[in-house]
């Protein structure tokens, strides 16, 4: 059988079996009678591929927020179940065959990123399991009419956007790149910056790469030889660096940003700090630092304490999804069907931001913050409509 066939058939198979699983089971394992001592909800992402640092603080986050709860020795508890799909699409799609067959889980925190969380998406739903991802940024996400679907972070449609005016305020660009490579994430937002761009005037050029590629020399040929402004990549940090420190290597001096999915300490790493220095990033999240004062101190203090390092970026939100099934169960729903209801109607103060969801599982709140590197750390500029480069 050729592999294409074969993937073919176990995606059918997959799919088949989660089907005959919300049939049978109430949707996503969830408890239909009896009394109801304890639920598990899965948490999905890449834990431990190139791109982890982007989702192991999101994990973090919910894991010490389930902590705290069971720590009240609670009538319900919560047991946390992790499923590594390193951002695999494929990857992510057998592991939640395990998940609602095997694990029986009534919810889940994830899929982490945009590609992963496209191809689980229609078997979420006919598992009529909810999802809460902290992290996955996808426009189109919001655009399928799941009902069971939610994330707590702005679409790429806010923050692409609001990247380009940014930098089109702060340094007045006649001509930008564009660059991505061709992952559902790197494309979606590059695809929004370049609109905006074209929108505001600003000339545009674009080039794409495989995401699996690490010679970058043809798109930098093509960089240096359009002389642009600004350049914008639309990707993750595993990428992001090497790109940068290519383009810094041939001497490729103009300022380079990036979104979210670069937003990691080993974008400077991977470049080099003396790269790297300047560069701006964009993102949903507003990271707490040891300077922070009330909510956001103590969530940095018992961060620090449960997982042995700062908040990075998507802490607060990991933290923030699982609290809305906390306080779902805290309710009385435990299974998946009352706790999707429950999300239709949940309202309160978040960490990362007030929490609560529109009909389509969209966030209500789409703050973008900016990011720089400087001195070879990140530091918070602030709000993208107020934030001011340094330097």
């Amino acid at each position: 059988m050729s592999g294409a066939r074969l993937g073919r058939v176990l995606v059918l198979a997959v799919a088949s079996s989660l089907a005959l699983a919300a049939c049978a089971g109430g949707g996503g394992g969830g408890t239909t009678g009896g009394d109801v001592t304890s639920v598990k909800i899965g948490f999905m992402g890449d834990l431990t591929g190139e791109n982890s640092a982007i989702v192991i603080p999101p994990y973090n986050g919910a894991k010490m927020a389930i902590d705290e709860y069971n720590a009240k020795n609670p009538k319900v508890k919560i047991e946390l179940i992790k499923y590594d799909s390193q951002g695999k699409p494929e990857q992510a799609t057998s592991l939640l065959a395990q998940a609602v067959n095997t694990d029986k889980i009534v919810a889940l925190i994830g899929p982490a990123f945009s590609g992963e969380s496209k191809a689980v998406g229609g078997t979420l739903e006919e598992s009529k399991l909810p999802s809460i991802s902290p992290s996955a940024t996808g426009p189109g996400l919001g655009k399928n009419g799941w009902k069971y679907w939610h994330r707590v972070v702005a679409n790429d449609e806010d923050q692409g956007p609001r990247v380009a005016e940014f930098l089109v305020t702060a340094k007045s660009p006649k001509k930008a790149f564009v660059l991505s490579d061709d992952q559902e994430y790197s494309v979606g937002i590059a695809e929004a910056v370049v609109k905006t761009f074209k929108d505001k005037g600003v000339e545009v050029e674009t080039d794409k790469f495989s995401k699996d590629a690490s010679d970058y020399s043809s798109t930098v040929t093509k960089v240096k030889a359009a002389n642009p402004d600004v350049i914008f990549f639309g990707g993750y940090y595993a990428q992001g660096g090497r790109l940068l420190k290519q383009l810094r290597d041939n001497d490729v001096k103009t300022m380079f940003a990036s979104g979210d999915g670069s937003l990691d300490q080993q974008l400077v790493t991977s470049a080099g700090a003396d790269k790297a220095e300047g560069a701006v990033l964009a993102c949903p999240c507003n990271i707490p630092t040891s300077g922070v004062t009330g909510t956001l101190k103590t969530f940095f203090d018992n961060y620090k304490k449960s997982a042995g390092t700062d908040p990075a970026i998507y802490a607060t939100e990991g933290y923030d999804a699982a609290t809305a099934y906390i306080k779902a169960i805290e309710a009385g729903k435990t299974t998946s069907e009352d706790i999707n209801n429950f999300l239709s109607t949940v309202n309160f103060e978040g960490v990362s931001k007030p929490i609560k969801f529109k009909s389509n599982g969209e966030p209500e709140n789409a703050s973008i913050f900016v990011y720089q590197v400087k001195g070879g750390v990140l530091k918070l500029l602030g709000p993208s409509a107020s934030a001011k480069l340094e330097g």
